[in-house]
């Protein structure tokens, strides 16, 4: 790996806790196109307007699967609220990237971001020393209500839920 760096359980956390980012910062990712795991191309735009949790993450990286149950569970469960959960694997290769997902049973849409433009994003984002996972809750408006460096947990959700799903 070249330039991110991972968070390691029992040796290395770091969480970082920002909110109230203007919509104009989420630009980067509004105006990104990437692949899914199917090979299909997922305009980010197409998200505008509607509650999101942004996810980045890599096969590597132990802590980012255990976010993995709390994700596909919030999408499960507020979808019908317009909740949609977006991962970004800084990844190249769908294939052991749909493999993946299939074994940790992700039910949310999972796009390929590379390493490079996903360290590239993610420091865009406010993610300055690139660390995963990264987490985002984007609200209807656009704005970042929301930012953690660190393994996201329920409880960092349903302390934002309302704010996000309003």
């Amino acid at each position: 790996m070249k330039a991110a760096r991972i968070l390691v359980s029992g040796v290395l956390f770091f969480a970082l806790f920002t909110a109230g980012a203007k919509a104009e910062e989420v630009d980067a990712l509004f105006s990104a196109t990437m692949t899914d795991i199917h090979g299909k191309s997922m305009l980010f735009s197409n998200f505008r307007g509607k509650p999101l949790v942004v996810n980045f993450w890599m096969r590597v990286c132990v802590p980012c699967r255990d976010e993995f149950p709390v994700l596909t569970a919030l999408q499960k469960k507020y979808k019908k609220q317009g909740l949609t959960v977006l991962g970004i694997a800084l990844e190249e290769e769908p294939d052991k990237v749909r493999e993946f997902l299939a074994a940790y049973e992700v039910r949310y849409p999972v796009v390929l971001a590379g390493e490079q433009g996903g360290v590239a994003l993610t420091k865009a984002l406010g993610n300055d020393e690139a660390l995963l996972p990264f987490t985002l809750l984007i609200d209807r408006r656009g704005e970042v209500v929301f930012r953690k460096v660190g393994v996201f947990r329920k409880s960092d959700f349903q302390g934002m839920a309302e704010k996000l799903l309003q």
